[in-house]
């Protein structure tokens, strides 16, 4: 497991923003079980959670009054 995984975490989020970070959280566990380590796993696993960042961003945009 990367230091990373652990920003894949959803549980703890508010269901609207879970329905957003889940899939993403669960993409992530896959390919850290199924990728051998390497720089360009941790670099596509940082992208990742970079784009995961922005969808929940964007989610959280559409509960604004």
């Amino acid at each position: 497991m990367t230091g990373l995984s652990k920003w894949f975490a959803f549980g703890h989020l508010p269901t609207h923003l879970q329905e957003v970070s889940k899939p993403i959280g669960e993409l992530a566990a896959k390919l850290e079980a199924e990728l051998p380590d390497s720089a360009e796993k941790t670099a596509g696993m940082r992208k990742l959670l970079e784009a995961k960042d922005c969808f929940v961003r964007a989610k959280l945009d559409t509960q604004k009054p």
